[in-house]
Parts: structure tokens; sequence; C-alpha cells
């Protein structure tokens, strides 16, 4: 560092001198004092003489007149100068002019050249922070670009994550193995080459690394998997190198390479074959983990949500020898994470983190801090000193339903319309059987809906039986039935848009994916990842015949369930009235009022939502995404129309 300043201080010496002695070359340092007088005058004066003596110095003449003053003027080249000055008597003193140095001729001729290499240093300086081959500069492309925390800056540690105590019992062992290694190596154990996180986004991968690194307090270097590849052959494999060289200089130390997919991918998977210069990369990762050179005390940790797509060298044991899961939380592991993000809130006396556990089913831990976040700002809106249920439940209601657009003027035959179509939804869903409750029902627009229907899981679900997937078909087409019911086949709406396709890909899920037909069996007859690509089709492994049968079955599956929804719809005919009376009263439902207009009640007031869940018991659970990386929770998540036209907003919290 102090060669470093020492070297800049003596570019920019040498600089400030060249600058110096130009400036004072071409500058007049002092102020002439001579007359200017120009040449005709001159000439009179002299032949008047007035003029007693002069001095020529090249073109420039300096003279003194009769009465002592002094003057300067420029000899434009006239050759009977001097028969005028002899003639008159005046002095004449010639004086070779004065010839500039060679060094100085030199700077003259070099400045402009030297400018421009002296501003192409400076900002090469700027940009590199360390000349231009250090790190960021422009070349530096081989360089890595892990960014290093050392012991003291990580200050987060395993007791700030929860909700996934599966993972940290896992990576305990790891925090053990750094702080105490000697108690593995005497019972010839050796250290982990790397750790694979998987799990959906926002999950806490990068929170759990940083928590391993805390804990065992050892340098953490951090990089993304996108970080590695360039438009430069060669410049991949280079970053790998030089970041395992900085690694094993700071061993023992943690490397967590985020979205590893972006490098990790399997070679040669693409079609047209595969990017040379990734695969270059990975090939340099292969080899920098388990290669010949031992990487004593290095661990690297790699986060992904597509561990699908990794290459099978890469998960081999000895490279990634753990992959830890780091799912969603459940109920408890929401509550825990809640609790953790509450601490730099001032909370009111009504706030129960279990209750808003229970009411976000299928959050993950980025979701709950957004909550917190938001129920804050909420707060701090209304001017109010602590954050209390309530805000959080308008927290929620705008996380999952969009932001209210109260300034949106709809006509009084719109809201009914919409209030008979949230209503159809709502009385199937109470009438079908295994349908989650439901939750609320609104017909306040939302983002792009112009009503909402939302359905909470009571306890938690990792799969889900053909007899609930029909009955979410169901209530699906309960909306369109309604308002056909109502207002006659010709006034039905675009409002069931986003009802139909959602409900098209549960029927089709379940002939071609989960083999609940019984006329084509269970076998699939669609992959699970849906490929476009060149114009292939969806069922390319399939026959003709197979085709015709699987859109058959589906359509089967559509009829059957929208006949159900639509005797039912009959046979409540008072409630639908009833409900859509209630939602043009109070805008939005409750589950209690619902309850109540379903059993042929009125429905009574709206639920303080301070009071939110106390009916309940804080220990019952919510559902989370399971181990199923296609499941019907995945189709029927919450998702607001995109028709900007649309009357439903249908939301199922799973």
């Amino acid at each position: 560092m102090k060669n470093d300043m020492l070297k800049n201080l003596l570019i920019w010496a040498v600089v400030a001198t060249v600058m110096l002695s130009i400036f004072n070359h071409f500058s007049d340092q002092k102020q002439a004092k001579d007359t200017q007088l120009a040449y005709s005058s001159f000439i009179d004066q002299v032949r008047n003489g007035l003029v007693s003596q002069v001095t020529i110095e090249g073109t420039i003449i300096k003279g003194i007149t009769s009465n002592g003053k002094t003057f300067k003027t420029i000899n434009p080249g006239d050759v009977g100068l001097m028969g005028d000055l002899l003639h008159n008597g005046v002095k004449v003193t010639a004086k070779a002019p004065e010839k500039e140095s060679l060094l100085m001729q030199m700077f003259i001729s070099w400045f402009p050249m030297l400018l421009l290499i002296g501003i192409w240093l400076f900002f090469m300086r700027s940009m590199g922070g360390g000349g231009m081959g250090g790190k960021g500069g422009p070349m530096s492309f081989g360089k890595s670009k892990a960014r290093m925390l050392t012991d003291d800056q990580v200050q987060i540690t395993l007791d700030d994550v929860a909700g996934s105590d599966e993972a940290k019992q896992e990576v305990g062992e790891v925090v053990d193995f750094l702080k105490d290694p000697e108690k593995y190596h005497n019972l010839g154990g050796s250290l982990p080459r790397g750790i694979l996180m998987v799990g959906p986004p926002g999950t806490g991968k990068t929170l759990l690394a940083k928590a391993i690194a805390g804990e065992a307090k050892v340098p953490f270097f951090s990089i993304s998997g996108s970080d590695f590849v360039e438009m430069f052959v060669g410049v991949g494999a280079s970053r790998v190198r030089d970041m395992f060289e900085q690694a094993k200089a700071h061993a023992p130390c943690i490397i967590f390479i985020d979205e590893i997919d972006a490098v990790g991918r399997s070679r040669g998977s693409g079609t047209g074959g595969g990017n040379d210069e990734r695969e270059q990369t990975l090939n340099q990762m292969l080899v920098e983990m388990d290669g010949f050179e031992a990487n004593a005390g290095v661990i690297v940790i790699a986060a992904t949500n597509r561990a699908d797509v990794l290459d099978p060298a890469l998960l081999r044991p000895g490279r990634f020898d753990r992959q830890v899961t780091v799912g969603l939380p459940d109920i408890r592991g929401r509550e825990q994470i809640l609790k953790v993000h509450m601490r730099k809130v001032p909370l009111g006396n009504d706030v129960k983190p279990s209750v808003i556990a229970r009411g976000t089913p299928g959050f993950s831990g980025a979701d709950l801090a957004n909550l917190v976040n938001e129920a804050a700002l909420f707060a701090a809106r209304l001017n109010d000193r602590t954050v209390t249920q309530a805000h959080f439940e308008q927290a929620k209601d705008k996380i999952l339903m969009g932001v209210e657009r109260k300034s949106m003027a709809m006509s009084e035959e719109e809201r009914r319309m919409t209030a008979c179509h949230e209503a159809g939804h709502a009385i199937v869903g109470c009438l079908v059987p295994e349908h989650d409750p439901v939750y609320k029902v609104s017909i306040m627009p939302r983002g792009r809906a112009l009503g909402v229907t939302m359905y909470l899981p009571e306890e938690d679900s990792y799969s889900y039986s053909k007899r609930k997937l029909e009955s979410q078909l169901s209530s699906l087409y309960g909306g369109r039935i309604a308002e056909e019911m109502v207002f006659g086949e010709d006034a039905v709406t675009t409002g069931a848009s986003n009802d139909i396709m959602r409900a098209t890909q549960i029927a089709r899920n379940m002939v071609t994916k989960w083999g609940l037909s019984t006329v084509l069996g269970p076998l699939m007859y669609e992959d699970e990842e849906d490929n476009t690509i060149l114009g292939s089709s969806r069922n390319a492994n399939v026959s003709n015949d197979i085709s015709q049968q699987i859109d058959t079955e589906i359509r089967f599956f559509i009829d059957k369930n929208y006949q159900r929804a639509e005797k039912l719809l009959k046979e409540n005919e008072s409630v639908l009235h009833a409900m859509t009376e209630a939602l043009m009263e109070y805008e939005t439902i409750d589950a209690e009022q619902v309850k109540n207009l379903m059993a042929g009640k009125a429905p009574g007031e709206p639920k303080d939502w301070g009071d939110l869940g106390d009916s309940k018991d804080d220990d019952t659970s919510a559902p989370e995404d399971g181990q199923n990386v296609e499941s019907a929770d995945d189709l029927v998540k919450s998702d607001l129309s995109d028709d900007s036209n649309s009357q439903e907003g249908e939301t199922k919290l799973s």
C-alpha cells in the first residue's frame, strides 16, 4: 500500500513539474513595462530625431526616446530600417535571440501526446482501483470477482436463521469441523469438499451460508455463478483458478457460489451443442474441487433452485458431498421466522405470530420479511406508534391480492356482476368435499382483478387426492355458472378467463402426469418440462389416438365438475342472491359471514381483523409446498387474472 502511494505521488510530482514549466514558458510572468509602439510611429520618431537608442533582438525592437521613455515595436521586415537608424544618429545595439533548451523543445513538441497519455492513465487507474490489472480494471479479465468478508465482518450466526432446523443441523457439523478439525482428523474424518443447498427462492440459502461463516469465524468469499463467464474465451476458467488461489491463501475459509446452475449445467445438454466457454469454466471448477492439488480448509457452498439441471460430475461425492434441502417453512418455522424479523419492530399487544404464521401458508422467509416490513409501512403511514395485528392483516392482503384500487370507478352493474361471480366461487367451495375453507371474499378491485375469493387451508398437506382436485375444478367454474344463472347466458363476461386456464391445466395434469384417469391409467404422457423449442409439441411422444383420448379425458373431468357446480348453485340459489347482496353492502366478507350466509342467516358485521384466529387452535398447521415439483398446489397458488377486464381473482393459499 505504501509503495503504491509513493509511486502515485512521484507520478503526480513529475506531471506537476512539466505542467509548471510549460506554463512558465507560455505565460508572460512579468507585465511589460515598455510602451507598445506602432512601427509607422516608430519610423516617424526616428526621422524626427526623437529616438536616442534601440536594441534589435530578432524582429523585436526595444528603444529609448530622447526624453527617456522606453518603447517596443515589431519589425515587419523593413530592409531600409538600418539606413534610417544610422542616418538619424540612433545608437543601434544588436542582440542574438535566446534559443530554447533541447529539453524544453522536446516538452513543447511532445506536450499534446504526454497530455493524452496522462489522461488515459488517470482514467485507467480510476477504473481499476489499483492499475489496469487490478481488481475491476480493464485488464483484469481473469481476476476473480468474489467478494471477501473477513471473520469480523460476518455478524450473522445460526441464531439468526429460523425455520430450517434440519438444514441447520446438517451444516452444524461443518461449523464444528471448522472450529475443531483435530477432533475429526484423529478419527480419520475429512472435511467435506462442498455443500449444495437446494430450495425455492427466498428460503434463506444465502443467509444459512453466511451463518456458517459467522459461527466458524472464518473468511467468507461470495460470488454468483454468472460472474464467471464473460464474452472472452478462457476468462471463466481463469477466474475459477484465481478464486481458489485466494481461498487457499486464507484457509480455512468458505466459498459461496450463488445460483451455481448458471455455470454448472450439464455439459452438452443445450440445443445445437453447449456453450464451450461455460463448459470450460465448469471443467476448471471440477478440477479445483477434486483435483491433484489438495484444497485443505476450503469449503465450497453452492445454492440453486434447479438442482435437476446440474452436471452429474459436480454432484458426485468428493465435490459436493452433501445436498441440504432448504424448503419452505411449516407453521412453526414461519412463526420462528416472524419472531426473528419482529425483533426490530415495535409490536402492539394484540400481535400474535402464531396466528400470522397460520394465515401465511406457502410463504418463504423472504416473503415473511416483506410481510413484516409492509406492516411497519402501514403503521408509519397511519402515524401509529406500534405495529398491530390489523396492520399485518392489511399487509398480508396487499401481498396476496394486490393493492386496493379505491380510485377505480365501477358501475353498479359491474359491481353486482363481480359480487355474483365471487359468491359463486365461495358457495361451491363451501359445498364440495375436501376443499379448503373460504377465508375472505371481496369485490374491492385489487391488482388486475375486480374481485377476489381467498381460501385458507387448515392443516399441512403434502399430496392431493383425486376428490380434492375435482373439488377445485368445480369451485373454479362456480363464478362463471353464477353469472349465467343470474344474468343469462348472453351476459356472461370474460371474468372467468383465469378460472378456465387454471382448471384446464389441472385437468390436463390429472390425465397426463398424475395418472388419475381410469381410461389412460397411471402413465405419464407429458414431460415434466414443457419443451417448445423448434416447434416440438406438448405430447410429442404419444400417438394421435392417445392424444385424442387425452383430450377426451380432459373434457370428461371438466364437464363432470362443471355440471356438479351448476347443480350445487341451483340448489342454493337463495344463498347466491343473499351473498351477492352482502358483498354489495360490505364489499368484503370474512369466513364467519360466509358461514352465516351458508346457514341461511344474516351475515352480521365484518370481523375485527385484530382478533383474527382467536377461535382456532394456535397449533393448527398450514400447508407448505411439499416434495412434489409439479403439484396441484403449483397450479392454484395465488394467481390473479392476467386479463385487465377480468372480474375474477380467486386466490388459494397453499
